[in-house]
């Protein structure tokens, strides 16, 4: 195991696809401490998460998986990070990056969405208020190679466009 970070495991889901309740489980502010269980099924909570939803919920279908893929490229570079792997989901992104000189994962995290939501608003622009992407994600760093190798092949096997 290194001491520093080899690389980044950044993912984030788009807006309204994942709200607390849901079946496959969350986690939020206050359930969010590594080995705790996850929030399970609560239909109560799922209801009134969704009643509170400003926007249609965003769900990207294969052309909208391709564009993501295609504009993560440039918004790393952009950044200054170096890019291993990316997908675009229906409802997320996964980005695999070694940005360890540049900024702390969680700074990448926002940027990345922050540029990658302007890029697919020129493309296809959302009304005023409303965002491409859920509030928070997952902003890992990987400190294995084992991981780093797992998570590049995870990541690839999820893209929209062969490699």
């Amino acid at each position: 195991m290194y001491s520093t970070p080899i690389a980044y495991h950044i993912t984030w889901g788009t807006y309204g696809t994942r709200l607390h309740g849901d079946s496959r489980g969350t986690v939020d502010r206050d359930h969010n401490e590594y080995g705790e269980p996850v929030i399970g099924f609560d239909q109560h909570r799922w209801y009134r998460e969704t009643r509170e939803l400003k926007h249609p919920v965003v769900r990207f279908e294969q052309t909208e998986m391709k564009l993501v893929e295609s504009l993560v490229p440039s918004i790393c570079e952009r950044g200054g990070w170096e890019l291993h792997a990316c997908a675009g989901g229906p409802d997320h992104v996964h980005v695999l990056l070694d940005a360890r000189n540049k900024a702390d994962a969680k700074s990448v995290r926002r940027m990345l969405k922050r540029w990658l939501g302007q890029a697919l608003c020129e493309q296809n622009p959302r009304p005023d208020g409303a965002s491409w992407w859920a509030e928070c994600g997952s902003a890992k760093y990987v400190f294995e190679r084992d991981y780093f190798f797992a998570a590049l092949e995870y990541v690839r096997k999820q893209r929209a466009t062969p490699p």
